[in-house]
């Protein structure tokens, strides 16, 4: 395999994002909310959205799915979440283990959320990503924000983006 070729000074350089991403979710109601903030240099952006119907995991999945859709040019994306489910998925290769298995876990089930990873997928293929981890509800300024916004979205049903 031979290293890339460096950029050429008319290659721009990819814009380095952060987004911050998590799902909320009511176990007996099945309602979710999921919210993202994305920071670009002084640019910031947040969105959040409900679903009826759902789970917590497929909530963190869609928030990052969301964060990673609203991105309209290819970027150097760090991924901070709570949820180590999203996160070892990429880094820990049960998504490359998944996929080799027919879109099987290591006990023969099928894969959850298949469409959600199928997706991410995608899309970490159009950007660069890097995934963090960060422990839920221990005063992440940022992670709380995003929590704070899933679950406005969950309790109040609905979706909403600021710019």
């Amino acid at each position: 395999m031979t290293a890339p070729n460096p950029p050429s000074s008319s290659t721009p350089t990819p814009k380095r994002v952060v987004a911050t991403t998590d799902g909320s979710c009511e176990t007996q109601t099945g309602e979710g909310g999921w919210a993202y903030h994305l920071s670009f240099g002084r640019f910031e952006r947040t969105a959040s959205g409900y679903e009826g119907g759902t789970t917590n995991n497929r909530m963190e999945l869609t928030a990052a799915v969301r964060a990673l859709e609203a991105l309209t040019e290819t970027c150097e994306v760090t991924i901070v979440t709570d949820s180590q489910y999203l996160k070892k998925a990429f880094t820990d290769g049960w998504l490359a283990n998944w996929q080799r298995n027919g879109w099987r876990t290591a006990s023969k089930q099928p894969v959850k959320n298949r469409d959600l990873w199928e997706r991410l997928l995608e899309l970490t293929g159009t950007h660069r990503v890097q995934w963090t981890w960060t422990k839920g509800h221990a005063g992440h300024a940022r992670n709380e924000q995003v929590d704070d916004l899933a679950l406005q979205a969950r309790l109040e049903r609905r979706g909403r983006a600021h710019g």
